[in-house]
């Protein structure tokens, strides 16, 4: 019996590397592989989508805009074009949960600062008091990196119809105000392609950590 093993050593030793490969790729395949949903405005919070556009359930993109940087340039989805980007919603005197929000976006930044494939665009809610110089002063507080991360004031109009058209991320403030808004901890992921691929609480260590592994895999998959 021993002599047979000896003889076969070689046929049986092939065998087993090949089982072993097969089972390898079974077993791969049958592991779900990772993918980032495409959300559009129907499968929102309602509270966060403009009434407009809640029935909305394909085809959804982040719509053209135009505002003023902490630079006082004029930023657009030009300055997007071909880029991974993360949008948000603050003002710089929020002294609730923005201070948060900004640190981990700060994290965001340091984890891309070398990918130019990667930005990040914040929106002032208060854009009557958040002007250029406002602006650029709580950038350089913060460290925010002019290349990467863009703060943009506007008008309000135009900003509001962004939150809740485009990003789906902010709620209705006062009734009696018009175009009122407030902002959530919601980030907001979007692709190459300008559709929004993913919403993370920004206050959250786990959910940056999160957003930084789904931004990874974007840059993988685009």
């Amino acid at each position: 019996m021993l002599s047979f093993f000896k003889t076969y050593r070689l046929f049986f030793g092939v065998m087993a590397a090949l089982s072993i490969v097969i089972i390898t790729l079974f077993y791969s395949a049958l592991l779900p592989k990772k993918r980032l949903a495409i959300y559009n405005p129907s499968m929102v919070n309602p509270e966060l989508v403009d009434s407009t556009v809640q029935y909305v359930s394909k085809y959804h993109k982040i719509a053209d805009f135009s505002f003023v940087n902490q630079n006082g340039k004029t930023i657009s989805q030009k300055d997007y074009e071909g880029k991974i980007y993360v949008a948000d919603f603050f003002f710089t005197t929020c002294g609730s949960i923005c201070p948060k929000m900004t640190n981990n976006l700060v994290e965001v930044q340091k984890a891309f600062i070398t990918n130019p494939k990667v930005m990040l665009l914040s929106h002032s809610v208060l854009p009557e008091m958040d002007s250029v110089p406002v602006l650029k002063e709580y950038a350089l507080k913060n460290g925010v990196n002019d290349s990467k991360w863009n703060l943009v004031t506007g008008d309000k109009k135009i900003i509001y119809t962004m939150a809740r058209k485009s990003y789906l991320a902010v709620k209705l403030g006062k009734p009696s105000e018009l175009y009122d808004m407030v902002h959530t901890e919601n980030f907001v992921l979007v692709d190459t392609k300008r559709r929004v691929r993913g919403f993370y609480d920004g206050t959250s260590k786990e959910d940056i950590q999160r957003l930084i592994a789904d931004i990874n895999f974007l840059c993988t998959e685009e």
